[in-house]
């Protein structure tokens, strides 16, 4: 009689049988490591690429929008210079008024000082109005370029007396806009 092999024997060959087929199937061949390799360095280079691009398209956009912006600021800050040249104009017209009207009252009102006072300072309040009058023609005779040049050269020769004034015409604008 033949020998019979085990039946634990068979079921050993078909387990190891099924072993190395599940082995050869979780271990990737070489073939398949360098191929998803391949996909993943491809992959990789193409969102490096992609990712310039972008970059580049960012710093393209900025610098639109950046010389846009430029072009708007240097028409805002020349339609604001033409609108402070024309301010400023009329402020100076206006200014001569004021000093013109202040001394037309001062010359109305030198007579009455004559009379409560003397002669005496009557002529103080002509020659102030004189002085006052002379101011106002200078005034308007002037541009502002030159007067805002004159204010330059005044605050260089006395820079106190300059921080005393503004100090004094802020007081002033404060208590008239409280």
């Amino acid at each position: 009689m033949a020998a019979k092999k085990p039946a634990t024997t068979k079921k050993t060959e078909a387990d190891l049988a099924a072993v190395a087929a599940a082995t050869a199937a979780a271990e990737p061949t070489t073939s398949n490591t360098s191929e998803a390799k391949s996909r993943f360095n491809a992959a990789l280079e193409e969102a490096k690429a992609g990712a310039v691009a972008l970059g580049d398209e960012a710093r393209a956009r900025a610098g639109n929008v950046r010389d846009e912006a430029r072009a708007r600021g240097e028409d805002w800050a020349g339609d604001a210079k033409e609108k402070a040249g024309e301010l400023a104009v009329e402020g100076k017209h206006k200014a001569s008024e004021a000093l013109t009207n202040l001394s037309r009252m001062i010359d109305e009102n030198a007579a009455s000082l004559d009379e409560r006072f003397g002669p005496k300072y009557g002529d103080y309040a002509r020659s102030a109005s004189r002085s006052l009058q002379e101011n106002a023609r200078k005034l308007e005779e002037k541009s502002y370029e030159e007067l805002a040049e004159d204010s330059r050269e005044a605050i260089r020769k006395s820079p106190a007396t300059a921080v005393g004034l503004a100090a004094l015409v802020g007081f002033f604008f404060a208590r008239l806009f409280r």
